[in-house]
Formats: C-alpha cells, sequence, structure tokens
C-alpha cells in the first residue's frame, strides 16, 4: 500500500510540474495582443515607420546599435542581435523581439524600448509587427 500511495504522490507532482511548466511556455504568448488583420504587411511600409519611432534611436546600424540589432533595415531586423535572431517568420508568438516590445514573459529587463522617456509600443503597433512577421517578414 505504501508503494502504492508514494507512486500516486510521485505521478501527482510530476504532473502539477508538467502543467506549471506547460503554463509558463505559454504564458507570453497569451499576453500578447492578436495579430492585425491588415494583409500584406511589408516592413517598408508598416513596419519601419514604427521602429524609425520608437527603436531606431538605440537599434541604428549607423550608431553601434544596442545588443548589435539594428532595427533600421530589413536586412538587420532579420540578422538579429549579439544573441542570435530576435525575429522567427511565421511565429511571431516566439519572436523575441515581439515578446520585448510587448512587455511579455517576466524578465523585465529585456522589454523594450526602454530608457528614459520611452513609451511601450501600443497593442495596434504589436499587432501589425505580428502580422508581418506571421506573414513572412518581408
Amino acid at each position: 500500500m505504501k508503494i502504492m500511495t508514494k507512486t500516486i504522490v510521485s505521478l501527482a507532482v510530476a504532473f502539477g510540474f508538467a502543467a506549471a511548466v506547460s503554463a509558463e511556455d505559454t504564458q507570453p504568448a497569451a499576453a500578447l495582443p492578436p495579430d492585425s488583420t491588415k494583409a500584406g504587411v511589408t516592413y517598408a511600409a508598416d513596419i519601419k515607420p514604427v521602429f524609425d519611432a520608437s527603436c531606431v534611436k538605440c537599434h541604428d546600424s549607423a550608431n553601434k546599435p544596442k545588443g548589435r540589432l539594428a532595427l533600421n533595415s530589413l536586412e538587420g531586423a532579420l540578422k538579429g542581435s549579439k544573441d542570435g535572431k530576435v525575429i522567427m517568420p511565421g511565429d511571431s508568438a516566439h519572436s523575441d523581439l515581439v515578446l520585448a516590445v510587448a512587455h511579455a514573459g517576466n524578465d523585465s529587463d529585456t522589454f523594450m524600448p526602454r530608457g528614459k522617456g520611452t513609451k511601450k509600443l501600443t497593442d495596434d503597433q504589436i499587432s501589425l509587427i505580428r502580422a508581418w512577421i506571421d506573414q513572412g517578414a518581408k
């Protein structure tokens, strides 16, 4: 009987841990604004103006971009940062750029934009970035 009780307790603990990890994995995506319904979103027409207004001050290839992430060009955005790619074309919910600008997750050190006088991107801007990435980041 003791072995059966220990087994049941162990399974319950394992299931609880798995559920907690699963919830943790999905939490950032759940906190994201939905994709924009706009079709044909492009970097040049739709995303560059958002980046120019909110990101390029720190992430401009002409001025030693922070984290080596240059958002002033499509090529720079797709290249990523010193830590690797920040955009996963076709998968905005797992793109570090989206998680950072949406302030999703538990690591506030990665939230962007940062600095004195900066404002978080609006849900509409984040939705547009999500649509752009989900449409292939072109």
